[in-house]
């Protein structure tokens, strides 16, 4: 599986729920073909460069880490995940970082439960996790596109870039 890239005092780190298949086999996050998720890091002005998952080691100097709820296995889909929430708060919690990105409702849907809050939706949440601000992102997956609307938002770029200018 894909190691986590954390380091302390990040502004923010991505979780997502579990390497896709094509990322395991990549040995990079998020690598499955038609993801969005690095050109939208830079679109939304997150990243000052453009990246692709081959560079997914240099996040860290840009303040960004990556993880997964997931780490025993490679899934393209989100069914029946052995979800690890209370590793993903020891790593928040060791690490400190400002915000916490999930990068899907599913991956924020497993946060909440585990809080005993409610089903969030896309957005700032108005409650923390392990100390860092909580920030749910439309899934950048290339799955997950062509829809009408993300809870009221034309392009799931408009979530990511409101990320953005909260990151600064």
């Amino acid at each position: 599986m894909l190691p986590d890239l954390l380091a302390p005092g990040l502004r923010a780190v991505f979780c997502g729920t579990a390497p896709g298949l094509a990322s395991a086999a990549r040995g990079h996050y998020y690598a499955g073909p038609g993801n969005r998720f690095w050109p939208f890091l830079h679109e939304a002005g997150i990243v000052p460069e453009p990246l692709g998952p081959e560079d997914d080691s240099r996040v860290l100097a840009h303040g960004i880490g990556l993880t997964d709820l997931v780490k025993t296995l490679a899934q393209s889909h989100d069914r029946g995940l052995p979800y690890d929430v209370p590793a993903l708060a020891a790593k928040v919690a060791a690490h400190r970082p400002a915000w916490i990105a999930f990068t899907s409702k599913e991956a924020g849907m497993q946060a909440a439960r585990w809080l005993g809050r409610p089903r969030p939706g896309l957005g700032e949440q108005g409650w923390t996790f392990e100390g860092a601000r909580v920030f749910v992102l439309p899934s950048p997956s290339g799955r997950n596109q062509g829809r009408a609307a993300y809870d009221g938002r034309a392009t799931r770029l408009a979530w990511w870039s409101e990320l953005g200018r909260l990151l600064g």
